[in-house]
């Protein structure tokens, strides 16, 4: 019973046209495009930045390790050495930041000083590279240090070079273990420049946090204003389609349908902006970064990286095709689940009337036991995909180390560029899962993109080709000629349908429920375009008359009643500049002053949604009140008057009398005490003109009205009397 609402589309993954589409909408705003990705390439970068200075600061601050050669024995030896060795050699030794105390040369250990093995092992059997661990700095005549060195000159070896500037400053090295034998304070005088870099660095990395805060916020805030914006244009282009579509295609389609088009479906292209995309963008150059960073700081140990991550890339690839189905079946079971709640609620009354609360409560059980098990199983999917993640994460760290450590004892890389690593790594896998659970919304997005899309592709529109303005002076001369009309193809409602109306005639269609009595409205008034024939207004085709002037001509109080929330006045005026004066005269031309006077606020009282605060009498006259402040020529009273009571009947034809004089009018109506005073009455039957005529007229054929007439009043079943 509910399959209608419950068809949906099953969309692809991913659609690169569709993307292209929603991208669109975002070339207004380019200014925000660009701060959003220039925001995001400074987080990004800010981010990557903090690994390189936890390595620069351990390195070079904490650490402070040094490649310790002796010049004396490479001078005596180096030509034994091999050249691969001297080159290695000559090129640390000849670096920059190569500090020189006695005969020996302290290169600073960092991720630029790379030695390899078989080098490290000659330039130790040879005694060029020494085993001792040294700590070397340089100094000047009236630094605290000095005088430290000074009181331990026997366990420094030193030496003096001329600065630039006209100067003197010197460089000293103390072996490791001698270093921290001394107290306390005189390892933070020697050390002093380090712990000022440590501090620096410190600085450095909280003014990196606040940075990547900073525009972290500025690309969240403009995202979201962003998608804000985009949402806000597509919602108002939504609108405008769907108002200006046909009565055709709006009968095709379900409110709540339509509703979930404007609101949910734009809701997940909101999402797309600031949940997906943005994230993604900002995932994949977090990703790529490390990666690249990786290289950077070791291109071995980057390649131990790249050897874990296939399994990875396969076990994403094969989670987003078991999300994919996932997200398909709890798609599926929620639509069965909203539409059955839907369509139950509707009509709980005639539920509990036939006693099917027990039916109805199992058939939910169902139909919620099936949505439970979507949820769980799309649930599932992401509660192993993500702890495997985090293992393969956790391995890859661990290769890191091992791998690592290795080179560090090795002096191929430093202790700080492994620490680095491992933060990168751990800054790498972090988006994957990020990326494998933003799938489902990427799905979702695609989703309602292509529903939102295909509502704007629809053309269903009634041409609005009219050239012809209606004349200043609309006398309201309607012909009908040989009009045919069927909402379905094949099942005409209209058949050949030919009548006039003179202007400021009164002319009452009366028939049986079905004999087409409204659709000559909706022909009228073009919400429906007829299949063959021609309607006239005033002897001009009304396809050939603008639809708002035709509208404007032509009002029709239609039979059920619609009030919007708001005040009584602006559901009178409904958004037309009409002086509060032609208001008040429009109420009391139709009875509805004295009621509106009596409502708390008078004309300014709000009328709740669909006025249920007022009976539907007086809603009907607040509908009559709107039209006559309009002022149409053509006035179309469709069961107009079958929300009202005996007496305000009374009071509405009345009043009715004197608003009508002059006015082409047309009523259509089942109480036939409302148009026994027509000029004329014409009686259809199966779409066609039975006949037509005056009440007296008419009763004297003795044909389809007087049958009518006799089924209203002869046999009493109404309280009127002819």
């Amino acid at each position: 019973m509910a399959d209608y609402f419950e068809t949906d589309d099953v969309t692809r993954e991913y659609d690169s046209v569709l993307v292209k589409r929603i991208l669109s909408y975002l070339k207004p705003y380019r200014r925000l495009v660009f701060l959003t990705m220039a925001a995001l390439v400074v987080s990004t970068l800010g981010e990557l930045y903090i690994p390189i200075l936890q390595q620069r600061v351990i390195d070079e601050s904490i650490l402070a390790r040094f490649l310790t050669f002796n010049t004396a024995r490479y001078a005596q030896d180096g030509e034994a050495l091999s050249a691969h060795a001297r080159a290695a050699y000559d090129e640390l030794v000849s670096g920059a930041n190569v500090l020189f105390a006695g005969d020996l040369a302290f290169v600073p250990q960092n991720r630029h000083t790379l030695i390899t093995g078989s080098a490290e092992t000659e330039l130790k059997e040879r005694g060029v590279l020494e085993e001792n661990s040294w700590y070397a700095f340089s100094f000047t005549a009236d630094e605290p240090a000095a005088q430290a060195v000074q009181r331990r000159a026997d366990l420094f070896l030193t030496r003096e070079y001329a600065s630039k500037t006209g100067g003197t400053f010197f460089t000293a090295a103390i072996r490791t273990d001698d270093l921290y034998s001394l107290p306390a304070s005189e390892i933070t005088v020697i050390r002093g420049k380090d712990i000022s870099r440590i501090i620096r660095g410190g600085a450095l990395f909280l003014a990196a946090l606040l940075l990547i805060f900073l525009f972290t916020f500025s690309q969240t805030w403009t995202a979201n204003k962003m998608s804000q914006r985009v949402m806000k244009d597509m919602r108002l282009e939504l609108f405008k389609k769907t108002a200006s579509q046909s009565t055709a295609f709006l009968s095709r389609h379900p409110v709540g349908r339509i509703v979930t088009r404007l609101t949910g479906d734009v809701e997940t292209i909101n999402e797309f902006f600031t949940t997906v995309l943005v994230a993604f963008l900002k995932d994949l150059s977090v990703m790529a970064g490390s990666l690249i960073t990786l290289f950077i700081l070791s291109p071995k140990m980057a390649l131990a990286v790249i050897v874990t991550m296939p399994p990875v890339a396969a076990l994403t690839l094969y989670s987003r095709v078991k999300a994919r189905d996932a997200f398909r079946r709890q798609r599926t079971a929620s639509s069965k689940v909203y539409a059955y709640l839907a369509e139950r609620l509707a009509g709980i009354q005639v539920v509990q009337l036939f006693r099917g609360e027990r039916k109805s409560s199992g058939e939910f059980k169902e139909r919620n036991r099936e949505l439970l098990n979507a949820n769980l199983g799309e649930m599932y999917v992401f509660a192993v995909f993500r702890p495997v993640v985090e293992w393969f994460s956790t391995l890859t760290v661990a290769v890191v180390i091992v791998v690592g450590s290795k080179m560090v004892l090795s002096l191929s890389v430093s202790l700080g560029v492994l620490i680095a690593f491992i933060s990168l790594v751990q800054m790498f896998y972090a988006p994957v899962t990020d990326i494998a659970e933003k799938y489902t919304l990427l799905q979702s997005a695609m989703a309602g993109g292509e529903r939102v899309f295909k509502l704007l592709d629809t053309e269903e529109t009634i041409p609005d080709t009219g050239k012809i303005a209606a004349a200043p002076a609309v006398r309201g001369h309607i012909e009908f000629e040989n009009v045919r009309f069927s909402y379905v193809p094949g099942e005409e409602v209209l058949k050949g349908l030919s009548f006039s109306v003179k202007p400021g005639e009164m002319a009452a269609i009366v028939g049986y429920t079905g004999a087409g009595k409204t659709t000559i409205i909706n022909v009228l008034s073009r919400l429906w375009d007829i299949d063959s024939g021609v309607i006239k207004l005033d002897g001009v085709p009304v396809q050939n008359i603008a639809l708002e002037e035709l509208r404007r001509a032509v009002l029709p109080v239609l039979q059920d009643v619609f009030l919007f929330s708001g005040t009584v006045e602006e559901n009178i005026s409904l958004g037309l500049d009409i002086p509060t004066e032609e208001i008040v005269a429009a109420a009391q031309a139709v009875c509805a002053h004295d009621f509106i006077m009596r409502l708390p606020d008078g004309y300014k009282t709000m009328l709740s949604e669909g006025a249920a605060n007022i009976s539907s009498g007086q809603r009907q006259l607040i509908s009559f009140a709107r039209v006559i402040a309009h002022n149409p020529r053509v006035v179309v009273l469709d069961e107009a008057t079958s929300s009202v009571d005996t007496e305000t009947e009374h009071l509405i034809q009345m009043g009715l009398q004197r608003v009508l004089a002059g006015r082409t009018s047309i009523i259509i109506a089942h109480r036939l005490s409302t148009i026994k005073n027509a000029d004329r009455i014409l009686a259809l039957s199966a779409g066609s003109l039975a006949e037509e005529g005056r009440h007296d007229e008419l009763i004297a054929k003795n044909g389809l009205y007087a049958g009518l007439y006799k089924l209203q009043y002869a046999n009493g079943l109404s309280g009127n009397s002819p």
